[in-house]
């Protein structure tokens, strides 16, 4: 395995892990989401390279302006969640005490 491989998967692995166990601010819960995408964005720009082919620029570009679409939703979310609800602890967003 190599030295790009290694450090992509256990950014990826980290962030997920990090998802799934600190839950309890949802500003925490986007950063983990956006750190999860980050990764993902580095292993395909820089897949490329290593092996040896021509580039795909497009993929990349394409996956950081979907990330970009969920940042902005998912800060939108905050904020009308935070207004809403007066903080942004996941515990509070019950769907049945709407």
């Amino acid at each position: 395995m190599s030295l790009l491989h290694l450090c992509s998967y256990s950014a990826f692995i980290l962030s997920s892990l990090g998802l799934a166990f600190h839950r309890t601010h949802f500003i925490s819960a986007l950063l983990c989401l956006e750190s999860m995408m980050l990764s993902l964005y580095i292993t395909l720009s820089m897949w490329p390279i290593h092996t040896q082919t021509p580039s795909f620029s497009l993929i990349p570009i394409t996956m950081l302006a979907f990330s970009a679409c969920e940042a902005g939703a998912g800060l939108a979310m905050l904020v009308a969640s935070t207004r809403t609800h007066g903080s942004d602890h996941l515990h509070n967003l019950n769907l049945l005490q709407c």
